[in-house]
Formats: structure tokens, sequence, C-alpha cells
């Protein structure tokens, strides 16, 4: 009998700080599975709410002890569902305490600083879930396919980066990354309903062609970045991503895990608050 998967499963191994070539490819997952599915879009959907509901109540202790930090970091292809895992993921949890970042190319007082500059002030504040909807990993895969790192700077790049995240982990962030992962035909669908639907052209960029050109190196790009950026403290997990709902579910079930092994509780009742009575 098949072992059932586990999220493990789907957890990239860390091959050390660049100085021996890994081995890691997004070639071994299969961006149309579905190991985490309940049997139906509607038993995703069923599932995703009972994570929901769980999650609602993780992110309020989270919010009302005003210590702990989560960070979770969405990338991927165009059209991976970025967005629509945001949506979906969290649409049953209090926006008290939750913020999202959108990335987008950085403006020219960013490129002015160093690539993390813009980064480190949107990292989550106590008490704070922060989803980053793309990342400072845009300033590593986008420069590495335009063939504007070389390898050195790709190193030295992966190396601040692995710092940086440590540095947020020892502040007290708990990091969890996913990669978004969809087969070239299925981007082909998407960008197609993109274009057919009117009210969809403003979520399409004739820049996002381009990117798609170049598919074959971002997946060598992604394959190399997450190898030299998953780690203990910063863990990445491919997430098979053409079925909208399965990502949804394996995306909130990562994060459902994580927050448990927290073991948040609300803060102490208030001495001070016994026996009184509202009149």
């Amino acid at each position: 009998m098949a072992r059932q998967p586990e999220l493990d499963d789907f957890r990239v191994p860390y091959f050390g700080d660049g100085k021996k070539k890994n081995k890691f490819s997004l070639d071994g997952f299969d961006p149309a599975a579905k190991p985490f599915s309940a049997g139906s879009k509607d038993a995703d959907k069923a599932r995703l709410s009972e994570i929901g509901a769980k999650l609602d109540i993780q992110q309020e202790r989270l919010h009302a002890q005003q210590q702990r930090r989560v960070l979770l970091v969405l990338q991927g292809m165009d059209t991976s569902g970025k967005d629509g895992t945001i949506r979906a993921v969290f649409h049953d949890v209090d926006p008290l305490g939750l913020r999202i970042v959108p990335f987008k190319a950085p403006t020219p007082v960013e490129i002015a600083h160093d690539f993390l500059w813009r980064v480190h002030s949107q990292a989550p504040a106590a008490g704070e879930l922060t989803i980053f909807n793309r990342s400072h990993y845009e300033d590593l895969l986008v420069p590495t396919v335009l063939g504007n790192l070389d390898a050195q700077a790709f190193e030295q790049r992966c190396h601040h980066i692995r710092q940086f995240e440590e540095l947020l982990a020892y502040s007290g962030t708990t990091i969890i990354k996913c990669m978004l992962h969809i087969s070239k035909d299925e981007q082909r669908v998407r960008l197609q309903a993109r274009i057919d639907d009117s009210t969809k052209h403003w979520k399409f960029d004739v820049a996002d062609l381009d990117a798609r050109k170049q598919w074959d190196k971002y997946q060598v790009a992604y394959g190399e970045t997450l190898a030299a950026t998953s780690t203990e403290y910063a863990p990445w997990y491919v997430i098979p991503a053409n079925s909208k709902t399965h990502r949804n579910v394996m995306v909130a079930e990562l994060l459902l895990r994580t927050f448990e092994a927290l073991k948040l509780e609300y803060p102490p009742a208030k001495e001070s608050l016994k026996g009184i009575k509202i009149v």
C-alpha cells in the first residue's frame, strides 16, 4: 500500500552555502498533482473553511499575545495564484493583525539602496501575520534570468537573504515560504482567460509574455534559488498549483501546522478584572 504524501515531502532541502552544486530541480514536482485534495472542488472548499476557522483562532492568539510574528512568502510564475491564495486561505481570518505586502518592480528610490532595504521595513511586527505577495526573491530571480547577476553575485545575494531571514527568525519571526508551482500549459490557459475577459485586462501586462518566453530559465533559476535559501529557520515548500482549490488547501494546511507548532495561547486572565460587574 502506497504511503500517503506528507507536507514535508514538498519541502525543499537546504544544500549549503553555494560551495557545492545542488541537484535540486522543480522537474521532480508535478504541478498537476493534488496530494492534499479532499476529493473534489466542493470538498476542498469545505476543508478550507474548516481550516480557516482554526486559522482565525490562531491568528487572534498571535495578535493578542503581541510577542511572536509570522511571515508567509508567496512566490510563483505569473498567474500561479498568489492573489487567489490570499483571498481563499484568509477569507475567514480576522483582518486585525493581518497585513498583505505586494512587491512590485523597485522604484528609483528603492534601487538607490541595497536590495533588502525595501523589504526589512515590511517584515511583520509583534503580533502580526504578514503575507508577502512576491518578495525579496524577485531581486534574485529576475536579474538572474535577465543575465544581470553572475554566479558570484547570485551566491552573495543568497548569502545575504539567508542572513536576513536568520535575523528575522532570531527576533521571533516564524517564516514559511511557498513556491506556487504551475505548468507552462496551465499558465497559457490562465493568461488567455485574462485576455478574453475584459474585466481581467487590468491584471494582464504585456511584460508577462516576455517572462513567459524565459520560462525554462525561470524554472532553473527557481530551482537554484530554492535550494540555496531553504533553511531550517526559513524553509521553502513547492505547492502543486494547477488546481486552485488544491493549492489553497495545501497552503492552508501548511500554515495551520506552522501555527499549531507555536503552541499559542491567549494572554493570562487579569486578576484585577475578577469579580467586576458591569452595571
